[in-house]
């Protein structure tokens, strides 16, 4: 596939794409680069001047507190601009980091500016992107207060089984999610053990199987239903913007 070819298919599953929009995105100048697991993509406190879509593996914006410890306050998947509110921003208050080895394309800033100025509808549409990743947000502080850690687990692996299935990245019921317990344990705020834990929990009540960085939805609905899983959040509904 393309570098822009997970992003056009993302905006498309949300509202219907000109030929125009898809022209304005695919003849965007940019760069590539590929990540080891552990690279950062972006860097704390730098004040990028391109914005940075995934377009393979999986990434994570990472939070850093003095002590040490760390809180991984969200995941990107192929198709996901990590960092388009640097546009505005400017000076990045987190970093970026691959959690697989991953690919990834550079967009200068006056490009999307450019597009800014040139099409109103993809820049609704890129703004929708950077609504949506509050609206993840939020399901995640939720689930990070009040659901039990059973519930939390569940909630995320029915979130990302839908993210990647957007991205065209589930094959029927599989997808690769080789996410590390001590990632997820930053995900999740718990302790490893606990982790661990809870996984062999929900192995054993057989709703999916999770081998080798591959899990396979045995019983989605099950799954859903005990995590209370909502995907209003996600916004998978294709109508005009």
């Amino acid at each position: 596939m393309s570098g822009f070819s997970y992003l056009i298919r993302a905006l498309a599953g949300r509202d219907r794409l000109t030929d125009n929009d898809r022209a304005l995105i695919e003849t965007l100048p940019h760069r590539r680069r590929s990540f080891p697991k552990g690279a950062q993509l972006v860097v704390e406190h730098s004040r990028p001047t391109e914005s940075c879509l995934v377009t393979g593996g999986i990434t994570a914006r990472e939070v850093f507190l003095s002590d040490g410890s760390r809180q991984i306050s969200a995941m990107h998947v192929p198709g996901d601009f990590v960092d388009l509110h640097a546009f505005l921003l400017k000076l990045m208050d987190h970093s970026v980091v691959a959690l697989t080895e991953c690919e990834a394309v550079f967009v200068p800033h006056g490009e999307l500016l450019r597009i800014s100025e040139q099409s109103p509808h993809l820049t609704r549409l890129f703004w929708l992107s950077t609504v949506i990743d509050g609206a993840i947000q939020r399901a995640w502080i939720a689930s990070m207060g009040r659901r039990s850690p059973l519930s939390h687990i569940s909630h995320l692996l029915c979130e990302m089984y839908l993210r990647l299935q957007v991205a065209g990245l589930v094959e029927g019921d599989t997808f690769d999610f080789p996410i590390s317990q001590p990632d997820l344990a930053d995900m999740l705020g718990l302790s490893i053990v606990h982790v661990s834990r809870t996984l062999k929990e929900l192995r054993q009540l057989n709703y999916f199987t999770w081998d080798g960085g591959r899990v396979r939805m045995l019983d989605y609905k099950r799954l859903a239903k005990l995590a209370d899983f909502d995907p209003t959040y996600l916004n998978l509904i294709q109508e005009p913007r």
